[in-house]
């Protein structure tokens, strides 16, 4: 009998050890059909109790297999019809797998509801009460030539998956398509489908796997229901029943052998990355974090930055100054918030001016500038304060003292601009890797925390002791904390974050992320560690483990790395569509402000989507990365994206019999 053979690690295990167990036990359950077939054979007995008492045994244990599996496939094929509805052949395919699945499941509950009913009714006599005639039209039924009973029904299915190909010459036609699993990766690998992705919770490999897991089950439970059924006619002597079984089961390796391969093709060039759509609401500390404060739009005197209060000069000239005081207690005594930082790329817009300031305790410090030309700055509504009226004033009859909008860059309480340096690793002493990542801010600084979980044979994940590893709960103004080497501090000059995909070479697993700096650039490491995959134990994590990361920059010889712009940002939070990936590995952005007509440039943007980016149900991950998200307008998101381990080297055909 030829079978899938990967491993089966039980109820504990990821997806594809769900998969890899569903074939593993449909080699003991197989095996079992066998032994009661050939024992049938041997010794007929006039009673049907038997017989149905080892058909109920199996049944239970197919209808165990079925639950989970079957419930992640529904989810699956509802958000791929969701997301795909202009792809009508692939819609009407997906929907007739969806009706043939549904049918024999029903078929293997109609069964087991029979035995049931026969074990609570049984006479005194010990005879069922369920008649021979409906046990048996119910057999007939499964094994006939009816394109609806479970045979046609399972060649029907097949028919969806396998492609020319992979078929025998004499089954081969022209009115087969490329199959569901080709044709799947192909739509979802388009640019136009791609974003669909996000919706799955899992990477296209996975999707394809977990969809050949539910399919396997479901021609398990029809094999057992054809089996049984031979029994059963052949126990009311409705024949012999010998060679239609041997048939059976020759056509059952086929179709594996044939599925499986058409699974490998597919898969081997199926993309393995996972990220998360926009959330439906937004909240932050749920769904976001952000930074503040990093670049923050503020109005100074130009005779206040300078030491000694001349306005000889314009505004754009004072790309970079600082504020010297308050000349003559003027506008700026009025200020609920100073800037005690730097001023950058200061700009003349006007002379005069109204200013709606927010009060100190808020993170920004105005909710709207109008200027007497028009140009308002903000979002304009009722200011909970009078507002402040600016007027730019002449000293003497040359020098225009005028009001210029600076961006201010200034560390203090109100400004959370820190992520952590700090390495955060899997206890890969006792055998963890990692199975997703986040964005925390915890104590003002933006962390990357990791879910971990145990390692099992053949690629399974331990899911009892999966958990979200804390942060490191410290503090900038801590003693023994220091700028650098524990932490990053972005300003002016240190704001870029490098986007990259970073994926482990074969046979090593996820086990830890790090930021670093590379120059003045945010960077992301991963921890890689090389996997016995049989044994499913991490090898010699101390000794073996290794840092990768993308350390191209911008002044790079050879294609130097790419800066990402995001023009006139509007707070990401207010666009009304989803949020589309717009960049690519080498990339990087700068950290800055919302636009100044928007916002007043009172927001630093882009955010963090702070939602976990962990398959599910959980699978070995081989890479990570860090990518942006938007609209054109809008500030977006900086995402966390992971990369599932390639299993398709793992997914191999055992020729061996293992039916004695």
């Amino acid at each position: 009998m030829m079978v899938v053979v990967l491993g089966y690690n039980g109820a504990t295990g990821s997806p594809w050890t769900a998969a890899i167990s569903a074939i593993q036990q449909g080699k003991e359950i197989i095996s079992k059909i066998e032994l009661i077939r050939k024992a049938f054979e041997l010794v007929i007995d006039d009673e049907d109790t038997k017989v149905l008492k080892s058909i109920e045994e199996v049944t239970s244990q197919l209808d165990a297999m079925r639950l989970e599996q079957h419930a992640m496939t529904a989810s699956m094929i509802n958000t791929l019809l969701r997301d795909l509805p202009q792809l009508m052949r692939l819609e009407y395919r997906l929907e007739k797998l969806a009706d043939y699945m549904s049918k024999i499941d029903i078929a293997h509950l109609q069964l087991k509801r029979y035995i049931k009913w026969g074990y609570d009714n049984v006479t005194e006599q010990g005879k069922w009460r369920i008649e021979r005639h409906t046990l048996e039209n119910f057999a007939t039924w499964v094994v006939s030539h009816n394109p609806y009973s479970i045979s046609g029904l399972m060649d029907s299915i097949h028919h969806l998956f396998v492609p020319q190909k992979f078929r025998k010459e004499e089954e081969r036609s022209p009115l087969l398509g490329q199959g569901l699993f080709i044709h799947i990766k192909d739509i979802m690998q388009v640019k136009e489908s791609k974003t669909n992705m996000c919706n799955l919770q899992q990477s296209l490999q996975q999707l394809l796997y977990n969809l050949y897991n539910s399919v396997a089950i479901t021609e398990l439970k029809g094999y057992a229901l054809m089996q049984f059924s031979w029994m059963l006619l052949r126990l009311y002597d409705k024949g012999n029943f010998t060679v239609e079984p041997e048939m059976m089961r020759e056509r059952y390796q086929e179709r594996i052998i044939q599925k499986v391969a058409a699974l490998k093709e597919a898969m081997k060039t199926a993309e393995r990355d996972m990220w998360r759509c926009d959330p439906e609401q937004y909240f932050e500390g749920e769904t976001y974090v952000q930074l503040t404060r990093l670049l923050q739009g503020h109005i100074e005197n130009e005779v206040d930055m300078n030491n000694i209060s001349t306005c000889s000069k314009d505004c754009a000239y004072y790309s970079y100054a600082t504020s010297h005081g308050c000349y003559n207690k003027r506008v700026c005594s009025k200020q609920k918030q100073t800037c005690n930082g730097t001023l950058r790329n200061c700009r003349f817009i006007d002379s005069d001016m109204r200013i709606c300031q927010e009060g100190s305790q808020s993170g920004r410090r105005y909710n709207w500038i109008e200027y007497e030309n028009g140009r308002i700055l903000g979002k304009k509504s009722s200011c909970k304060r009078d507002a402040t009226r600016v007027d730019s004033w002449w000293r003497w009859i040359f020098w225009h003292c005028s009001y210029c909008f600076c961006l201010c860059d200034e560390q203090g309480p109100k400004s959370d601009r820190y992520f952590n340096l700090r390495e955060v690793k899997a206890d890969v002493a006792n055998n963890k890797v990692v199975t997703g990542l986040r964005f925390v801010k915890k104590n003002r600084v933006i962390h990357l925390q990791i879910q971990e979980a145990g390692l099992l044979p053949r690629g399974g994940i331990n899911m009892t002791s999966m958990q979200w590893r804390p942060v490191d709960d410290y503090r900038i103004s801590d003693s023994d904390v220091y700028d650098i080497k524990d932490y990053h501090t972005l300003s002016w000059k240190k704001r870029a974050i490098d986007l990259d995909d970073l994926v482990a070479p074969e046979g090593y697993v996820l086990t830890g992320v790090r930021f670093r700096l590379v120059e003045t650039h945010l960077n992301l490491e991963i921890m890689i560690t090389p996997l016995n995959f049989t044994a499913g134990i991490l090898d010699k994590p101390h000794q073996s483990s290794i840092w990768n990361g993308n350390y191209n920059t911008e002044d790079s010889l050879h294609e130097p790395r790419k800066r990402l712009y995001i023009p006139n940002p509007e707070v990401p939070t207010l666009t009304k569509e989803g949020s589309v990936v717009d960049s690519r590995s080498d990339q990087f952005l700068l950290f800055t402000h919302s636009d100044i007509d928007a916002d007043a440039a009172q927001t630093t943007v882009p955010f963090l989507d702070a939602q976990p980016v962990a398959p599910e149900p959980p699978t070995l991950l081989a890479g990570a990365g860090i990518y942006h998200k938007g609209r054109p307008g809008y500030g977006g998101f900086i995402g966390l994206k992971v990369v599932t381990y390639d299993f398709n080297s793992h997914l191999n055909v055992d020729t061996e019999d293992y039916v004695n």
